[in-house]
């Protein structure tokens, strides 16, 4: 595993999914499809801008859906593309893990 394809690939995935938020913004999405206030709701300690430019990179990378429905007020919803769903296995390895860590860190 220590090889410089695992290294990449690595950094590849970090690339499309790093930083704070992405990862939760995917774990709201695996529930279904959600609005931006919905999807704001959800996580408040994240501004509106970070928020909005996340869900700009997980849409350049093809991991999620932005569908704009043309009336008054604005309605705009988030999914994830079938390329997205791929994410579901890596979630709920990171999930066990930390839910390992926080077991371990309890009893320390």
């Amino acid at each position: 595993m220590g090889d410089q394809l695992f290294k990449s690939s690595v950094e590849m995935t970090l690339k499309v999914i790093g930083g704070k938020w992405k990862l939760v913004i995917l774990c709201h999405l695996m529930d279904g499809v959600k609005r931006f206030g919905e999807l704001k709701r959800g996580m408040p300690d994240i501004t509106q801008k970070m928020l909005t430019q996340q869900l700009r990179e997980l849409e350049d990378d093809g991991i999620i859906h932005r569908e704009v429905f043309v009336q008054v007020p604005p309605k705009v919803e988030y999914s994830l593309t079938k390329y997205g769903q791929t994410m579901e296995e890596v979630l709920n390895v990171m999930a066990d893990w930390g839910q390992q860590h926080q077991e371990r860190m309890n009893e320390a």
